[in-house]
């Protein structure tokens, strides 16, 4: 699957703490009823691959592995039946080792000379990490005028209050977030909160 396709499929993309295997599957599919389809699941637990491979046979999920930060685990995911990936930078390997995976790749860039090495490896499609702390809105208007082709999901300080804010500028896609999962309702199994707030969030475009 594209990166483009995976962008514009809904205008947030969860992202996912899970630190317990049972919660992975309800969750997906409280998210993907919601109408949040595209799932991040972090690799910041132990929980983090086996997640992806309990969530990836949620119907109707499409589920990627953020905060790749080796280059082994684009195979690890891949395997675990992850459809894309998520840096939160990019370097040289993982520009190969995820060239050689597979898997569509959104890499994470916070400054022009970030973004002008992603081009260099062919990637038009980045995340802006940490988007608040990095500039926010006003960054993201500068960056249109060098890079006018280049298509962003900032992530990092997007929440429902400021999301629709990103999301009105010509060069977003789409955002990323946890507000959608929030640590209390996965500890709680609110089930029906989290797809209540998908819900809301979908409505975000």
């Amino acid at each position: 699957m594209e990166i483009s396709t995976i962008m514009t499929t809904a205008p947030v993309i969860p992202v996912l703490v899970i630190d317990h295997l049972e919660q992975a599957e309800p969750l997906a599919q409280a998210l993907v009823a919601g109408g949040l389809p595209i799932l991040e699941v972090t690799l910041r637990t132990p929980a983090g691959l086996a997640a992806v491979e309990a969530m990836s046979r949620v119907e109707g999920a499409i589920v990627g592995v953020g905060t790749v930060l080796q280059p082994a685990q684009f195979a690890q995911a891949r395997d675990a039946g992850a459809q894309f990936a998520v840096t939160p930078g990019l370097t040289p390997r993982l520009a190969a080792a995820a060239l050689g995976s597979g898997l569509a790749l959104l890499p994470g860039i916070a400054t022009p000379a970030e973004l002008i090495a992603a081009q260099e490896w062919g990637f038009q499609h980045v995340k802006f990490f940490p988007a608040q702390q990095a500039g926010g809105i006003p960054m993201l208007q500068a960056l249109a005028g060098p890079f006018p082709e280049t298509r962003f999901c900032p992530t990092g300080g997007v929440n429902a209050a400021n999301a629709r804010d990103f999301l009105s500028l010509p060069n977003v896609l789409c955002v990323g977030g946890s507000w959608v999962a929030p640590k209390d309702k996965l500890a709680a199994g609110d089930w029906a909160g989290i797809e209540q707030l998908a819900r809301a969030a979908a409505g975000l475009r």
